[in-house]
């Protein structure tokens, strides 16, 4: 029985839901080059224009890098690499990263943020110092967006309180303020709306007005997603997955993100100003899953360039 009540509860968002594809237009996703590679055409898979993250691992080569940007630009998707500052060695090496994303893949926006070493390789250790350097101003990026942490960072605050992001986030919404640029927080992942409705009000209560768009989970296995929510230090909202792991008949079943979706999408379309303005996709269980969920999910907003 518990089994058919799961397939029932799936089953409702399968036909197109209004407030949902409001939700999902204009979503992001990411890539990294060796997932790229597995992609023969990735206008078949998602909507014109879609902006496409490239993340930038360490040990991964620039050329893979450019290579992966150059490509997505060619099929006419919005390329957003990752500067993780503290794989960048110096000053140098991001005015030459900055020039050959421009040179060779026409990029003019990227995401800013201090990345997951814990000892940087250089002179940079935050993406506030990337900001500094001016060198992306320099260049005329016409949009920043750096990472935002719904459940919290324990690297930045290992008490586990949020003191030091949010310092962080007010020096960055008095650049917001007086730069003009289109900047925004592009959220860790989490599996749980309560806790990002109530991290979302409370930047608005602090006066943070930068737009967030929220990191969503794709399809997955339990098991692929329990193992990265361990390692990117995901905190309250760890306990639905660990939930559903206790329950037998929805172990092998796979993850979607049909639970926590419909819950932000339905906050949304309740309060208009609430401070969401789009989702970002992390495909832990393989872009076309993720792709594929969200056509399904998402009709017109998430229809592919050219469909299969």
């Amino acid at each position: 029985m518990a089994l058919l009540n799961f397939r029932k509860k799936d089953a409702r968002v399968s036909p197109v839901n209004g407030q949902i594809e409001a939700f999902l237009k204009d979503y992001s996703i990411e890539v990294m080059p060796r997932t790229a590679q597995k992609v023969d055409d990735f206008k078949a898979l998602l909507p014109a224009g879609t902006r496409v993250y490239i993340a930038h691992m360490i040990g991964t080569p620039i050329d893979d890098m450019v290579g992966t940007a150059r490509r997505l630009a060619a099929d006419g998707f919005e390329v957003m690499p990752h500067f993780p500052a503290r794989i960048i060695a110096d000053k140098t090496t991001l005015g030459d990263w900055i020039a050959r994303y421009q040179g060779e893949a026409g990029v003019d926006q990227a995401l800013l943020l201090a990345g997951g070493m814990k000892n940087p390789v250089g002179e940079f250790h935050s993406s506030m110092q990337l900001l500094e350097s001016e060198l992306f101003d320099k260049a005329g990026f016409k949009r920043l967006h750096f990472a935002g942490h719904p459940e919290g960072n324990r690297d930045i605050d290992p008490d586990g309180r949020m003191k030091n992001v949010m310092q962080a986030l007010e020096w960055k919404q008095e650049y917001y303020e007086r730069s003009g640029l289109e900047m925004a927080l592009a959220t860790q992942f989490a599996f749980d709306a309560k806790p990002i409705i109530a991290w979302v009000d409370g930047l608005a209560k602090a006066g943070i007005t930068i737009p967030v768009h929220i990191g969503i989970a794709g399809p997955a296995k339990l098991q692929t997603l329990i193992r990265f929510a361990i390692a990117c230090g995901i905190g309250p909202s760890l306990k639905v997955l660990q939930k559903r792991a206790m329950d037998v008949t929805k172990l092998l079943l796979p993850y979607q993100p049909n639970d926590v979706i419909i819950e932000l999408a339905a906050h949304k379309a309740a309060n208009p100003d609430f401070n969401i303005a789009c989702a970002h996709f992390f495909p832990l269980g393989g872009i076309k899953a993720n792709a594929n969920w969200a056509i399904e999910h998402g009709g017109a907003s998430a229809r592919p360039i050219n469909p299969t």
